[in-house]
């Protein structure tokens, strides 16, 4: 994977910026996406990114929250501009529309480096931008985005460079993303006031694996748990033993069934459990996969151990609960 081709000298001139916002974005992507650019101009106390933020008609795109995403005009794909930055979510309505998609191939074309964000990396692949490149998207989407564009090489990392392009995770590889991009441009002492204005420091590289729980402050849980529970993450497809498990962080299966009753109030085989059902639940109602598939991707012997042990923990059957899904 090679560096952003974007100026990389010393920030002399203002790298051009627009970030594109889709309707049903998040709030907290929008944000990541573009906060960083404002505070670097701020604490260099000189413009280093010409940034704004745009929508396809002009007018302020509605988020998941309900609230409008304020814009500063209409997204011109023939406009030639440093760095196209698209921030959609799973359900933008703009994501089938093949007129959005051929605005996107044609922007991505006058511009020096197109960063998919969040869901953003769909809009990318169906622009056909990704074929044969390298590129990530959120954990909840993995499996259908794989399915649907076979010819990209989906990896599970927090952010991914791939030449001109470049994808995104979520809002917070986001972030990290956009103070890396400042760093490139204006060197690290500016990146680092940029975090320092944040207060945010950063933990975890692109290449890291994204997880499926997050902890937060790493301070407020027992090491162990967390190293257990990304041990179980690791295996939901092949589960393995919660002695297995124990071994890997140095308990015993008392000890580590002990800790779990103490940090997280089950015990690890419950929980394990229930982390592989909410893969499938996700599954289920994000992807057209057989219930026979979902459940050997979870780790169940069967269709019928799967069906039923998701009854027991979501109150009807995986088909029925596809069929009728619970406000989301």
């Amino acid at each position: 994977m090679t560096d952003y081709a974007v100026p990389m000298e010393d920030g002399s001139r203002p790298l051009s910026v627009d970030i594109l916002v889709l309707s049903g974005s998040s709030l907290m992507t929008a944000a990541c996406a573009g906060d960083p650019l404002r505070a670097a101009n701020r604490v260099s106390g000189r413009k280093l990114f010409d940034w704004r933020y745009v929508s396809l008609d002009g007018r302020n795109p509605v988020t998941t929250a309900g609230g409008e995403w304020p814009v500063s005009g209409r997204f011109d794909p023939g406009l030639k501009r440093d760095v196209l930055a698209i921030v959609s979510g799973f359900h933008t309505a703009e994501m089938q529309d093949r007129r959005v998609i051929s605005r996107i191939f044609q922007a991505a074309k006058n511009a020096r480096s197109t960063i998919g964000v969040e869901s953003g990396a769909w809009m990318m692949a169906r622009a056909g931008l990704l074929d044969g490149r390298n590129a990530t998207t959120h954990w909840e989407d993995f499996e259908e985005f794989a399915a649907a564009f076979p010819l990209v090489n989906l990896r599970p990392d927090r952010y991914v460079t791939d030449g001109r392009y470049v994808t995104t995770s979520g809002a917070s590889p986001t972030f990290d993303m956009m103070i890396d991009l400042v760093r490139r441009h204006a060197g690290l002492s500016t990146a680092l006031d940029v975090a320092s204005v944040f207060v945010y420091e950063a933990a975890r590289g692109a290449s890291d694996v994204q997880s499926v729980i997050s902890f937060g402050p790493g301070n407020s849980h027992d090491p162990r748990v967390v190293k257990a529970i990304r041990a179980m993450e690791m295996c939901i497809d092949a589960p393995v033993t919660i002695a297995a498990i124990a071994k890997r962080i140095s308990l015993s299966v008392r000890g580590l069934e002990q800790l779990f009753t103490r940090e997280v109030g089950s015990t690890p085989g419950a929980y394990f459990l229930v982390l592989r059902l909410n893969a499938a639940r996700r599954l289920v109602l994000d992807t057209s996969l057989r219930m026979t598939d979902i459940a050997l991707r979870t780790g169940f012997s069967s269709e019928a151990a799967f069906s039923r042990a998701f009854k027991r923990e979501f109150g009807a059957a995986p088909a029925h609960y596809r069929a009728q899904p619970p406000n989301r």
